[in-house]
């Protein structure tokens, strides 16, 4: 009989990762609501809500807690993780829901108290009176006591796996499966691909930025249309300034960087200013100096057969 009394009990415990995960849901829920009710006063003046923000948000938490916890004995996110509240009762093992008080504490503890820290933070930064010094730091002292409990609450928690706020452990309520809940099967493939994917992604990310794709693009084409010489007459000056190397348009206020190519003043210009490493896309050399073409091309001489 007691081995199987402590089985049922190992398999109704409620991991840490599902009432911490409950934790985080009911935090984010608490979020939306309140971001979706502050978008209704969008419109009117601005800071309106701010004199009574402590109330409003007091008594949107107990419009919650009326229709989970007092209604349901669980909070959302224990609700979408199949968790609920049980009664601190180790010499039984049937479940025994929270009584009325206990959910009326759990209100108070949690929305009341998190209403008075607000309301008072705010009376004690509006307020600059010398007599409210010690009322001040003894506040603080509290409220710095009841935040070193919920550590300690929550290292006690990490070892033993139960009671994951100080209020539960006041009240003596813990979290429980609704339902009998089969062991929790964790696949690493997928896990694995995906942090894969994510290491290859940022080290693109990290290498794309180092490397110029311009001038790799321009010893491709290098490589693939070998160049059979440099020429050194004017004839190919005026057989390549028909066209800008970089538009493709008829070149204006025709320009070299050095080799028998011509561009554009503001084409080559514009580029060289973006890229200090920029090189010719015809024949990969790299920018020394942007100089006028010193020979005149005229109009009917480049045009001529």
């Amino acid at each position: 009989m007691t081995s199987r009394e402590d089985d049922t009990k190992s398999t109704n415990r409620v991991l840490r990762i599902s009432q911490l995960d409950a934790l985080e849901l009911n935090k984010a829920l608490e979020q939306l609501v309140w971001s979706q009710f502050s978008q209704c006063f969008h419109g009117f003046k601005p800071g309106l809500l701010a004199r009574f923000e402590p109330e409003v948000k007091a008594f949107l938490w107990l419009f919650l807690w009326r229709f989970t916890i007092y209604s349901k004995n669980a909070t959302v996110g224990q609700s979408v993780l199949n968790i609920q509240y049980k009664k601190d009762l180790s010499s039984n093992t049937h479940y025994f829901p929270p009584s009325k008080n206990q959910k009326l504490w759990y209100a108070a503890c949690t929305i009341g108290g998190r209403w008075l820290e607000e309301r008072c933070y705010d009376l004690f930064r509006n307020h600059h009176l010398a007599s409210f010094g010690k009322v001040k730091q003894c506040v603080n002292l509290v409220f710095g006591l009841l935040k070193l409990g919920e550590l300690v609450n929550f290292l006690i928690f990490l070892q033993r796996g139960k009671f994951a706020t100080l209020t539960e452990r006041f009240l003596g309520i813990h979290s429980v499966f609704c339902k009998p809940q089969n062991m929790r099967e964790v696949g690493f493939e997928y896990m694995n691909r995906e942090l894969l994917w994510h290491g290859f992604a940022e080290f693109l990310i990290f290498l794309l930025p180092l490397i110029n794709i311009q001038k790799l693009k321009a010893k491709l084409s290098s490589w693939c249309i070998p160049l059979t010489g440099a020429p050194s007459s004017d004839t190919t000056s005026l057989s390549s300034g028909k066209e800008c190397s970089l538009c493709g348009e008829w070149p204006t206020m025709p320009h070299i960087i050095g080799c028998e190519h011509i561009f554009c003043y503001y084409c080559v210009k514009s580029s060289f200013l973006f890229d200090m490493y920029f090189t010719c896309p015809k024949c990969g050399k790299e920018v020394h100096s942007v100089q006028p073409l010193k020979s005149g091309i005229e109009m009917s001489e480049v045009n001529a057969p």
